[in-house]
């Protein structure tokens, strides 16, 4: 039977973000990483002597003693229990909590932090309980190049970060994924120093507006001109809004054409709802303001039919169109030109860099991309020496600033607010400790009740 003292319950907890150790400014996230019917899991015997660059250190962690140990689940539905190396563990949970400089091995990729495990539906589900700051150093790197301007980098830090404390849930049983469906999370193997560097510089930094973490949604290259939210999913958001975009160049997929065999777009059409007899015509008749198809009508021997707002941009990418600011031509094939890719909303990925490479500082970038927002730290981190900036009206557009010109001025007139409470979630994660949070990680051999592997 597994040692209840380390074992944590996961039903009463939801696996909560907790406050690591003695520092009052960490904020765990929880990021499923793995899901199969038995996971090997490798952690250490005993905790892992501290990093002497700190935890955010710019070092790999000295390897620690581990030991290995394959997970399965033995029962099915409520009965269902985890299993270790074949033994069975006596509940559906299991959790060792990060210490200072701990590493985990999780279905054979290694992660900084702990690790936790849960049952879903007979699989076992591998979720790495980490730092947010070390959460970002296996982030930032997988979704841009390390070799990228540190203005561009820093951008993406801040971006990401704020991402992920508006995804804190304790009541779910992980807060994030690790794949492209949220954001690639690739541990501790994808860090890179370019990226370390940047996330550090930027620590605790996120974008808020009203009082709460931004959507700071971002694709690889606008096309030259952002899409708003609302066209792209029905979803105002006034610092997410259509505008030229002139820095998003030099892409390799800044003009593109693809042709579409009519089969296929009378398949993709159907799966649309669009049921118009043999294809006859397909073209878009109505743009938004950033250029993007809001109507696409389909003719065929049966009727017409209109694809609106997100459904036209949806149908545009199930037809293999890398992003939705584009031109239809033809039938059968029909082709597709445009420029850009992915949906276009937010900071461009490319543009970020085209602004990096003009002199242009990570607080300009944030400030073009998400117009009326502020810059704000996470609830917890050490004070600032002045005023967060503010962002908005730093850009209305793109103004013959000089290079590295200090946005911090720009905003020192209406400073954000101190955010408490990260962002209104409970108090756990803004340094208040709880004892059943934040315990201190133990010896493996407590945490599984001293089965030899």
């Amino acid at each position: 039977m597994v040692g209840v003292f380390t074992v944590r319950r996961l039903a009463r907890l939801g696996m909560a973000a907790v406050l690591c150790g003695a520092s009052a400014s960490a904020l765990n996230v929880r990021v499923l990483v793995a899901s199969a019917p038995q996971l090997t899991v490798r952690v250490p015997v005993s905790p892992a002597a501290p990093d002497p660059l700190g935890q955010r250190g710019l070092a790999a962690p000295t390897p620690a003693p581990s030991a290995a140990w394959t997970v399965g689940v033995t029962g099915s539905g409520a009965a269902a229990r985890l299993t270790l190396n074949g033994q069975d563990s006596g509940g559906q949970t299991l959790y060792l909590p990060p210490g200072p400089g701990s590493v985990v091995e999780i279905a054979g990729k290694t992660y900084r932090g702990g690790v936790g495990l849960r049952i879903e539906k007979d699989q076992v589900q591998g979720i790495n309980v980490v730092d947010v700051e070390d959460y970002l150093r296996g982030v930032v790197p997988a979704e841009m190049p390390s070799s990228w301007p540190a203005a561009a980098l820093a951008a993406q830090a801040v971006i990401a970060r704020t991402y992920v404390a508006a995804r804190v849930n304790p009541a779910a049983p992980y807060d994030t994924c690790a794949t492209e469906s949220c954001q690639v999370y690739r541990g501790l193997d994808a860090e890179k120093a370019a990226s370390d560097a940047a996330i550090a510089a930027t620590r605790a930094q996120v974008v808020a507006h009203s009082g709460r973490p931004a959507s700071t949604y971002f694709s690889s290259d606008s096309g030259g001109f952002t899409a708003s939210s609302a066209e792209v999913w029905g979803r105002d958001l006034p610092y997410l809004r259509a505008q030229a975009d002139p820095y998003s160049a030099g892409s390799p997929r800044s003009e593109w054409r693809i042709e579409v065999p009519g089969s296929t777009v009378q398949a993709v059409a159907a799966r649309y709802g669009v049921r118009v007899g043999a294809l006859r015509s397909a073209a878009v008749t109505r743009l938004s303001p950033s250029g993007r198809p809001l109507e696409i009508t389909i003719s065929g021997s049966g009727g017409v039919a209109r694809l609106s707002g997100a459904e036209a941009g949806g149908f545009v990418r199930s037809l293999g169109a890398p992003g939705t600011r584009v031109s239809l031509s033809g039938l059968d094939p029909l082709v597709i030109q445009g420029g850009g890719a992915g949906h276009g909303v937010g900071l461009s990925q490319y543009g970020a860099l085209g602004l990096a490479r003009a002199g242009y500082d990570h607080l300009h970038v944030l400030g073009f991309y998400y117009p009326g927002t502020s810059l704000s730290v996470l609830a917890g981190a050490p004070a600032r020496p002045q005023p967060a900036p503010v962002l908005a009206g730093v850009w209305n557009s793109i103004p013959a600033l000089p290079a590295r010109a200090e946005a911090r001025r720009l905003g020192a007139a209406a400073a954000a607010p101190q955010l408490t409470g990260a962002f209104g979630l409970p108090p756990v994660l803004a340094g208040a400790p709880r004892g059943d949070h934040a315990s201190p990680a133990a010896p493996v051999t407590a945490w599984f009740g001293g089965m030899n592997p």
